[in-house]
Order: C-alpha cells, then sequence, then structure tokens
C-alpha cells in the first residue's frame, strides 16, 4: 500500500491537506488528516480520484468556514453526491484526496506565508 505523506509543518501556508472524509450534506463537511491551518473565507480546490468515490466534487472550488482544526464546510452541496470512501482494500488508490488552497476572500493575507528557520 503507498503511504501518503503531508508535511504538519511545511514552510509556505497554507498548504495541501489530505482528506479523510468529506460528507453528503448541503454545505459538505471535510475533515482533514491533521489540523489544516485554514481559515474561513479561504478558497480550497478538492481533488478526489475515482475510487474514493465523490468523484462529482473533483476539480471544484469554494470559499470555507472552519468548523475545528481538522474540519471545515465547503460551499457545495454533496446531497446527491456518490458516498465518499477511502479504498481500504486491494487494489489501493495510486492517489489521495487533497484539499488545496487556491485563494482568499478575505481583506488580507491570513496564513499567507510562514517564515521558518
Amino acid at each position: 500500500m503507498p503511504v501518503w505523506y503531508a508535511n504538519p509543518d511545511p514552510t509556505f501556508q497554507p498548504a495541501m491537506r489530505l482528506i479523510d472524509d468529506i460528507t453528503n450534506a448541503k454545505e459538505a463537511v471535510v475533515t482533514t488528516s491533521f489540523d489544516h491551518d485554514y481559515s474561513t473565507g479561504m478558497i480550497v480546490r478538492i481533488y478526489v480520484p475515482d475510487k474514493y468515490g465523490m468523484s462529482q466534487i473533483d476539480g471544484q472550488d469554494a470559499p470555507i468556514t472552519v468548523l475545528t482544526s481538522d474540519t471545515f464546510s465547503i460551499e457545495i452541496d454533496t446531497t446527491d453526491y456518490d458516498s465518499f470512501s477511502a479504498p481500504v482494500t486491494p487494489p489501493y488508490c495510486h492517489k489521495t484526496s487533497l484539499c488545496v488552497p487556491i485563494g482568499n476572500v478575505n481583506n488580507s493575507y491570513n496564513l499567507a506565508v510562514r517564515n521558518v528557520t
């Protein structure tokens, strides 16, 4: 099985995060594999490979509302989408589901860059 890794403390913030779950809801709730460090108003793009289900959301982007340190809601109605389900048995998927920050609707650069020494 491939091992996927996303640096929890990258040089540049905000960074992509691996997705553990996406709910079927009017405003989908996305759960990341660890703290995302995102802020409300950011725009993220969701990537979901076919084997994860919910392929209808793949490539869509929308503003988010942060709910907890590892969850956020996204303004995409997924009620009629397939259920999200990460593959757990062979054949495993060689890609993983990701959320990637692509913009911000806020008037400031919240968490745009974090200098690391």
